[in-house]
C-alpha cells in the first residue's frame, strides 16, 4: 500500500493549486482525476465561455455603432468560433497533468472510493494518507421528468459543432443567460423557459429584469411561470410540454442547477457527512473527519461557486495542513458576474442606510459606444461608506472589481475623490456615483 502525506481528489483549479502548494513545501502528494485534468473552468466552463463571448461582445459593439461607423452586422460564425475555442481547451487536460507530474506530484487517473477514514482505492490499488482534500466540483443536474434523456447540458452546448436554428434553455440562472446570449448572437432563435418569474434570484430584481429586457430587445424570448413537465421527441425535433404550454425546438438545454460530485466517493466509509449541497465543513474547511478537507464547488456553502474561491480555499487548506495557520478561514468579498450583453455584476450588501441608483446611459463612458442601457447601484452604510454595488453595463466586470476594492477599504465619497484614475474610463466615473 502506497502512503502519501496528502491525497487530493479532483484536479481542477482548486485541487491543482493545493497540490502545487503542498508539493512545493516538500510533501509527498498524490492527485487523482477521473475526467479532464484542469477541471470544469478551463475545459468546459468559464474559460471557453469567455472565448465564445469575445465574439459576441465584438458583434454587440458593432451593432451599437451601426450607422455610426458600421453598416450591416454579421451574425457570429459558430463553426469558426468553436474551432477557435478549441485551440484554448484542447491542450488543457494533457498540459495540466504534465505540469503536475513535472512538479513531482503523483498523478493518478481513475475514480477513487474511500475504504476507511485513512484509505481509498483507485483502479484496484489502495492508497493511504495523513490528510485528504476533496475538490471534485459539481456537475449539471437534470429535471426528473419524462424525456429527460433528450436534455443537453452547458457542457454539451459548449461543444456543439453546429448551432441549431431554434434552441430552448430551461432555467434562468447564470448559465441560462450566458448561453442564451451566445446562441442569440449566432442568429439562432432562442427561448428561455423558467418555472417562476424571478430570474437570477441572487441579483437585485430591478437589474435582473433590465437584463431580461435587454436580451428581449436582441430577440431572446422569455417564458416565465412555465413548469416543464415533459420533453417529447418527434420528427427530429423536441417539444417542451407544460400545463397549457408547449414549445418545439431543435435542441433543449437543461440549465436548472448543478449538484456536487460526491455520490461515487463512498464518503460514509470515511466518516464524512454530506448534504444535498455537498460536503459539510467547519470554519477550517474540515469535514466531520478532521483529516479530510473539502474545497471549491463541492463544499456545502452559500458562498458563490467560483474558480477564484476554490483557489483561495486551496491556499488556506494548504496552510492549515502545513501548520502555517490555525485561524478560521475568512473569505473576502466575492464579486459575481453574469456574462450577458450587457454584463450584470454584484458585490457586497444590497441593503443599507442609503441606496443610490443611477441610470448612467448618457455618461460618456457608455454613450461613446452607444450602449442602450447602463445602470449602477451603490449601497452605503450610516457612515456613508460603500458596502455594496450592482452594475449593469458592458463595463460591469471591470467596474465591479474597482467597487470591491472600494468596499474593502471602507471608502466614502470623500475618499474616492482623493484618487486620480485614468480618464476617461469607467473607473474615473467613481467619484460621481455616490
Amino acid at each position: 500500500m502506497e502512503k502519501f502525506d496528502t491525497i487530493i481528489i479532483g484536479a481542477g483549479p482548486g485541487g491543482l493549486a493545493a497540490a502545487y502548494d503542498l508539493s512545493e513545501a516538500g510533501q509527498n502528494v498524490a492527485l487523482i482525476e477521473n475526467n479532464l485534468w484542469g477541471g470544469t473552468c478551463p475545459n468546459r466552463g468559464c474559460d471557453p465561455k469567455k472565448v465564445l463571448l469575445s465574439a459576441v461582445e465584438a458583434r454587440d459593439r458593432m451593432t451599437q455603432l451601426k450607422g455610426k461607423g458600421f453598416g450591416d452586422v454579421p451574425y457570429v460564425n459558430w463553426e469558426e468560433l468553436e474551432k477557435f475555442k478549441a485551440t484554448f481547451t484542447d491542450p488543457v487536460s494533457a498540459g495540466s497533468k504534465k505540469g503536475a507530474i513535472n512538479a513531482g506530484i503523483t498523478a493518478i487517473d481513475g475514480s477513487p472510493k474511500f475504504v476507511s477514514e485513512k484509505e481509498l482505492s483507485v483502479n484496484e490499488s489502495t492508497y493511504q494518507a495523513d490528510h485528504f482534500i476533496i475538490a471534485t466540483g459539481q456537475r449539471p443536474s437534470y429535471l426528473d421528468i419524462p424525456g429527460k434523456e433528450y436534455l443537453l447540458s452547458s457542457t454539451d452546448f459548449l461543444s456543439l459543432k453546429q448551432m441549431p436554428k431554434t434552441i430552448t434553455i430551461i432555467g434562468a440562472g447564470y448559465i441560462a443567460f450566458e448561453l442564451a446570449t451566445i446562441a442569440n448572437a449566432t442568429g439562432a432563435e432562442v427561448h428561455v423557459v423558467h418555472h417562476n418569474d424571478h430570474p437570477l434570484k441572487a441579483f437585485n430584481e430591478k437589474y435582473a429584469q433590465e437584463l431580461v429586457h435587454q436580451l428581449e430587445a436582441k430577440g431572446v424570448k422569455f417564458h416565465f411561470n412555465v413548469d416543464t413537465k415533459e420533453i417529447v421527441k418527434s420528427a427530429g425535433q423536441l417539444t417542451l410540454k407544460a400545463n397549457d404550454f408547449s414549445l418545439t425546438s431543435d435542441l433543449i438545454i437543461g440549465a436548472t442547477g448543478r449538484i456536487p460530485n460526491i455520490d461515487i466517493l463512498d464518503l460514509e466509509k470515511a466518516n464524512v457527512k454530506t448534504d444535498r449541497h455537498g460536503v459539510v465543513v467547519n470554519e477550517k474547511l474540515q469535514s466531520s473527519n478532521d483529516k479530510i478537507f473539502a474545497i471549491g464547488d463541492v463544499v456545502s456553502t452559500k458562498i458563490p461557486k467560483l474558480t477564484p474561491v476554490a483557489g483561495f480555499e486551496a491556499d488556506y487548506v494548504s496552510d492549515v495542513i502545513l501548520g502555517k495557520t490555525t485561524d478560521d478561514i475568512k473569505i473576502p468579498l466575492v464579486p459575481t458576474v453574469v456574462y450577458g450583453t450587457p454584463k450584470l455584476a454584484q458585490v457586497g450588501e444590497q441593503n443599507g442606510a442609503e441606496v443610490v441608483d443611477q441610470d448612467v446611459t448618457s455618461w460618456f463612458t457608455y454613450s461613446h459606444t452607444n450602449e442602450p442601457k447602463a445602470m449602477i447601484r451603490i449601497v452605503l452604510n450610516d457612515k456613508s461608506q460603500i458596502i455594496g454595488a450592482t452594475v449593469l453595463s458592458n463595463e460591469a466586470d471591470s467596474m465591479i472589481n474597482l467597487l470591491t476594492k472600494a468596499i474593502e477599504q471602507k471608502m466614502t465619497h470623500s475618499d474616492v475623490k482623493k484618487e486620480i484614475l485614468a480618464y476617461p474610463t469607467a473607473g474615473s466615473d467613481l467619484e460621481y456615483l455616490f
